[in-house]
């Protein structure tokens, strides 16, 4: 497990990042999201090692993390790290021999992913030759050089069609099934939704909110959807609750006290018909405004 502890980075006066914690679990994709100088890219850098740490401190198996350590870690800079005007096949052979593979062993695993990528005919062009997207390929083959024991990819899915998006994903699983810990940074919060176990937000600098996305989403104020024969008029009266939206014979409301959902109930079976009532958890999107509201 990857363990981020009160890490703190300063910039002169600016605090970039400020005392975040998280854990990212082995063998499970930890989503990592907000907006623009929130603190995401800075944190990763510290993470690697690529930056110093003011304060706290990066952990790997219960231990101080190492220079070794970090070494083992599969990793996607902000800033893309391969040579344009090289050809592709000779950069990731010679990434992969940095990471201890012998050159056989390195040329067969590149030309593998290049196929899986939809770029095995591509290894003799230059990276610049490449259009942004399959540029972006080229680095995601790159990070995954050797076998990691972690990834940490900042913002992986730029740029990248759907079938690359999918390629991506099959990839990490595969990479989580064998227990490595995925950290990822994303700002397409639909597919930090659909792929991953935990998901981090920060703001400004701070850890907001963590955790899975359902303890993320049952977290805040219960709501519930009510769906009756006739008019919902009367339910702006009632006691403990919220009405966000009225339409007719639907209400959709939130709870403020304990046991008002229960005596909203009570009241609408008492009457007439009532078709549904059902709790309303809101989507990421909604979580990911209010959290960094």
């Amino acid at each position: 497990m990857l363990e981020i502890r009160e890490l703190t980075r300063r910039f002169g006066e600016h605090t970039a990042v400020d005392r975040v914690s998280f854990e990212v679990p082995a063998g499970l994709m930890t989503g990592f999201v907000g907006g623009n100088g929130a603190g995401k890219t800075t944190t990763m850098r510290m993470v690697m090692g690529v930056l110093g740490i003011d304060e706290g401190e990066v952990r790997w198996r219960d231990q101080p993390i190492t220079r070794l350590d970090r070494r083992s870690f599969g990793y996607m800079p902000e800033e893309r790290g391969l040579y344009p005007k090289q050809p592709i096949l000779d950069q990731l052979v010679y990434v992969a021999q940095l990471k201890g593979m012998g050159r056989v062993e390195a040329r067969t695993r590149v030309q593998e992913l290049l196929e899986r990528f939809g770029l095995g005919e591509r290894g003799k062009d230059h990276l610049e030759k490449l259009s942004l997207g399959n540029q972006q390929r080229v680095q995601i083959i790159a990070s995954v050089l050797p076998k990691p024991a972690a990834l940490v990819l900042d913002e992986p899915f730029s740029g990248l069609d759907p079938a690359a998006v999918d390629s991506m994903v099959d990839l990490l699983r595969e990479h989580t099934r064998d227990g490595v810990p995925v950290l990822f940074s994303s700002h397409q919060l639909d597919l930090v939704e659909r792929l991953c176990d935990r998901l981090v937000v920060l703001a400004h600098g701070r850890r907001v909110a963590a955790g899975t996305v359902t303890e993320l989403r049952d977290a805040g104020v219960p709501r519930f959807r009510l769906v009756l024969g006739g008019d919902a008029g009367w339910v702006r009266n009632e006691r403990g609750l919220d009405v966000l939206d009225l339409d007719g014979p639907t209400a959709l409301v939130e709870v403020r006290e304990v046991g008002a959902e229960q005596h909203l109930v009570a009241e609408a079976t008492r009457r007439g018909d009532v078709h549904e009532f059902v709790r309303v958890r809101p989507a990421l999107s909604e979580i990911y405004r209010e959290a960094t509201a």
